[in-house]
């Protein structure tokens, strides 16, 4: 096979060996696939200009996220169902991040339990990303669960009230849960690699995939159509729901998919310690602003009184610096470890992420600035 030298090559290599169903669930976005394009027009449009002759052939890129220290200002945001891009594939993003020295965050819809992942990495640090449940009760006992493996800092996703309209799903046959298809199941047939390697692989060990999050009595396989009202997600999500949960949790509480200054001053307000300035990679509302165009805004509004982090978009290692030039302390990263994952596993998704860093330091060293604070002096809007 061809050498993987870039992200896009990588997302070839994903495309090739995925189901088309479940790689597009991934790659693409929402009805017209506005933001998606959105969203790289705003972060292409961003330059910086580079400072010469500085004496310097390295840079320090280690930073301060929420009072500790890391090697890089990155994190690998929560995605569902990264188990069915590789078997157990949140364990193994758990141990890339474990070995990268950045955190993982693990997704409420994900295939393996945070409880399970802990114990394929025992020393990774561990986030949770929470839907809320209808029922509240059985919300609680997750974050009981998560306490118990370790984790301090939860992650609310707060921009999916709905499940988002995206066409390409049903042309595909492909829907969470899954419903069996004709379209569906020629489509899993006609990539064996991915047959074989990955759902072969659950049947014969654990049987059919599930949501591993929900409570014994609730949960379903991913074929299952009908899932209980109690385990729905909570889609008249509200503040008082915010404070009730920090009232709860004791550890970092970060809400994620915030876009405007007043959401930004709000959550500042009820007591939250960071935010993701996010439009959840271009998969929800298709006409959102992108967050690199409100990014600065929301900074100068509440950056000096929280920890404010971006994602959304991430191809190169510039994108990431982007995000960091415009005043983000933190840069969460989703679709790149997934193709990793599918392009050569664990260690596929290990050395993209690899990639990435590295080319956050050679852009750094172009650009002649050796910390992670000079950014914001050269950037260029």
């Amino acid at each position: 096979m061809a050498p993987l030298s870039n992200a896009d090559d990588y997302r070839a290599r994903a495309k090739q060996y995925l189901p088309k169903g479940l790689f597009e669930y991934i790659d693409r976005g929402t009805e017209a696939e506005l933001a998606l394009s959105d969203i790289r027009q705003s972060l292409d449009n961003i330059k910086l200009t580079p400072t010469v002759l500085t004496g310097q052939s390295g840079c320090d890129m280690t930073c301060q996220m929420f009072g500790r220290s890391y090697p890089v200002p990155l994190v690998i945001a929560p995605t569902a169902l990264a188990g069915l891009v590789s078997y157990t594939g949140e364990a193994k993003l758990a141990r890339v991040a474990g070995r990268l020295g950045i955190p993982f965050c693990v997704s409420t819809q994900s295939v393996t339990s945070i409880d399970d992942i802990r114990r394929g990495a025992p020393e990774v640090e561990l986030w949770l990303q929470l839907y809320l449940w209808r029922n509240r009760d059985l919300s609680w006992q997750l974050l009981e669960r998560a306490k118990q493996s370790g984790v301090d800092t939860l992650v609310i996703t707060v921009d999916t009230p709905l499940s988002p309209k995206r066409d390409y799903n049903q042309r595909n046959g492909f829907s969470v849960p899954f419903v069996p298809s004709m379209r569906g199941i020629c489509d899993m047939a006609t990539h064996p690699r991915w047959l074989v390697s990955v759902m072969l692989r659950y049947l014969i060990t654990s049987g059919m995939p599930t949501y591993a999050h929900y409570p014994a009595a609730f949960k379903t396989a991913i074929t299952d159509d009908a899932v209980a009202e109690d385990v729905k997600i909570e889609n008249a999500l509200g503040w008082s729901d915010i404070a009730e949960i920090r009232d709860r949790w004791h550890g970092k509480v970060i809400l994620k998919g915030i876009l405007s200054v007043a959401d930004a001053i709000k959550s500042r307000d009820a007591g939250i310690d960071g935010i993701v300035v996010s439009a959840h990679g271009g998969r929800n509302l298709d006409i959102a602003p992108a967050p690199a165009d409100v990014l600065p805004a929301i900074v100068d509004a509440v950056g000096s009184d929280m920890m404010v982090m971006a994602d959304s978009g991430i191809r190169r290692g510039s994108d990431a610096l982007k995000y960091l030039a415009l005043g983000s302390q933190g840069v969460l990263v989703g679709r790149l470890p997934l193709y990793g994952l599918a392009a050569n596993g664990e260690q596929g998704a290990y050395d993209l992420l690899a990639m990435l860093i590295d080319e956050m330091r050679s852009n750094m060293v172009f650009a002649g600035v050796n910390e992670l604070s000079g950014l914001r002096d050269i950037l260029i809007l």
